[in-house]
């Protein structure tokens, strides 16, 4: 059984999944604000190497990979911050990460160096379901877990491949377009974790879009086995750069409320 399916089993409830770029603003900052939503509740962390042309993000997510790439991140900074993550609480740790960061780090060194820093998983933003063998089986070798993308365009026949190649969880995402706030959460959601969940039995997670407690409360009734939230989140940086503690703060409440909604508000699983 994956860390993921082991976590969700215990969980019985929708696990509550933060996004960070690390090193936004900086790389002491982005520490503290990470440690800030473990503390608060985050079950799992997904944590995101800056890159200068990351397509899959909107402009709030494109701007703190600007802030981090500013204050010096590299991979290679980004792989000691994990293990400072990891040292400071063993939390499982999804990467997301684009591919030409690999290329110039050197995939399997980059797989094993991930792993020893306690990582969990990898999703790599810009590779098609297509080219999996690229990645797959260097991120299994080095012992860690594949998660790749389902969108609400995807035949039923690629959802079943994506499945076939998830070893950690599928990222579901909510809807056409890029990472980003939304006002309301996306009709797409319920039916298409439905359709997930009628075809595998490999953990759905979801994300793009989820933006309120209500909105993570909504997207556990749907069935996911966990909810993903970034922009939202990295808005509380973008919205206080001259004021770190305002940072903390701003997390710390926003990852309690939505751990409190998903605590409440799902029926018992497993």
């Amino acid at each position: 059984m994956s860390v993921y399916q082991n976590l969700f089993k215990t969980l019985h409830r929708a696990a509550l999944i933060p996004f960070f770029v690390i090193g936004d603003p900086d790389e002491t900052t982005s520490f503290e604000l990470v440690k800030t939503a473990i503390d608060a509740g985050a079950d799992v962390l997904e944590l995101g190497i800056p890159f200068s042309d990351p397509v899959a993000d909107g402009p709030t997510i494109q701007k703190a990979d600007i802030r981090a790439l500013a204050s010096g991140m590299t991979p290679a900074r980004a792989i000691a911050f994990i293990q400072r993550v990891t040292a400071y609480r063993p939390i499982p740790i999804g990467l997301l990460v684009y591919y030409n960061l690999l290329i110039q780090y050197g995939m399997e060194k980059f797989f094993t160096d991930f792993k020893a820093a306690g990582g969990t998983s990898v999703l790599v933003a810009d590779l098609s379901i297509d080219d999996a063998d690229e990645i797959a089986p260097l991120v299994q070798k080095a012992g860690l877990e594949t998660v790749f993308m389902v969108t609400p365009n995807m035949t039923e026949e690629r959802i079943k491949e994506v499945a076939c190649r998830t070893t950690g969880f599928i990222y579901t995402v909510s809807l056409l377009g890029t990472t980003g706030e939304r006002s309301a959460l996306s009709d797409a959601v319920r039916p298409l974790v439905q359709k997930l969940k009628a075809l595998t039995d490999k953990p759905v997670c979801v994300g793009f879009g989820i933006s309120t407690p209500e909105h993570a409360k909504e997207v556990a009734a749907a069935g996911a086995d966990g909810v993903i939230i970034g922009s939202r989140i990295v808005k509380f940086i973008e919205s206080n750069l001259t004021d770190p503690a305002a940072m903390k703060s701003q997390v710390a409440d926003f990852v309690g409320n939505v751990k409190r909604s998903l605590q409440g508000g799902t029926c018992p699983r497993g």
